[in-house]
This record gives structure tokens, sequence and C-alpha cells, in this order.
């Protein structure tokens, strides 16, 4: 199974956390997309934001680790982590994926 992982990040903090994940092969690739302003609820109030989307490529079988790092490294409270899984991908990119977060 592979999966698109998304996740909002401080615009400082995207880049790090993005080749983290990449050399530690938790992840293929991150798309990193600056330029957004979140307006969210917490704890009670409105809040706004500006963020980076890193959309994050994995398989099913690194998702576990890959959320802990995160969790790990991220400081939020409660990151936003959203994982949807995609069975339509070209072969090509599916074998690559698989090979890109393989522990060698």
């Amino acid at each position: 199974m592979s999966l698109v992982v998304m996740v909002t990040v401080p615009p400082e903090r995207a880049h790090e956390l993005a080749r983290t994940l990449v050399s530690e092969r938790l992840a293929g690739s991150v798309n990193l997309l600056p330029g957004l302003q979140s307006v969210y609820r917490w704890q009670g109030d409105v809040a706004e934001d500006p963020e980076t989307l890193l959309l994050i490529k994995t398989t099913g079988e690194e998702y576990p680790a890959l959320e802990a790092r995160i969790k790990a490294l991220h400081p939020y409270e409660v990151p936003e982590i959203i994982a949807m899984q995609f069975d339509r991908a070209s072969p090509e990119f599916q074998d690559w994926l698989r090979d890109a977060v393989q522990k060698h």
C-alpha cells in the first residue's frame, strides 16, 4: 500500500523535517508547498498562522515509524498528520517508492 501523508508545519521547520524524513528512509519524497495561511480552532479560540504543507510519499509499512518521527520532531502539541492511501499510480513510481524507503 502506498500513502500520501499531509502535514502542516511552520515554514521555518519545513525543509529540515522533509530532509530528515527522506534521509532516514521514512519517505521516498516530500513536496513542500509554502504560502499557506491556516485558520483553525485551538483551545477555544480561532487562530491563524502561516504554514507550509508537506506532501509525503511513503508506504503503509513505514507509516507507523513515519508518524512517530513526525510527532517527535514537530513543534506543535497536536500536529496535523493525515494519511491517504492511493492504489492508482504508475508501476514504475510504486517500485521506486518501495525501493526509496527500503532499509539497505
